[in-house]
């Protein structure tokens, strides 16, 4: 069993920059793929940033590319998302989010994910 918690999230004017910490529990979380999604008010959760479990492979979605960067420090047991040049329409929960059950560098699809965090608020004002 391995438990999430995020933390980071807040407001911030347009333009601004936040980063969110994904703390896990356990002593595996080295061999976990990781990855943060979000959920809009009236919308689906959507894929945001993915991670391989050394760091050295990355994925994101269009809509924050050049914007955010996905990193993690296994000594620390923490994934990080800066989030850069934020928009209001990056105004969401933010979840992060481990695999360790399928195969590949990075993972994309939230169905693929094993454990999930409580989520953490982020809002961007213009």
């Amino acid at each position: 069993q391995v438990q999430l918690v995020e933390s980071g999230g807040g407001l911030v004017q347009a333009g601004g920059s936040l980063r969110l910490s994904c703390a896990a529990s356990g002593r595996t979380f080295s061999s976990y793929r990781m990855g943060w999604f979000r959920q809009a008010p009236g919308k689906e959760r959507e894929f945001v940033a993915a991670l391989s479990r050394n760091g050295g492979s990355t994925y994101y979605a269009d809509s924050v590319k050049g914007r955010f960067t996905i990193s993690r420090d296994n000594a620390k047991n923490t994934v990080y998302l800066q989030m850069n040049s934020l928009k209001p329409e990056d105004t969401a929960v933010y979840y992060c989010a481990a695999a360790f059950r399928v195969s590949g560098s990075v993972v994309i699809k939230s169905g693929s994910y094993d454990y999930w965090g409580q989520g953490t608020q982020v809002t961007v004002s213009s």
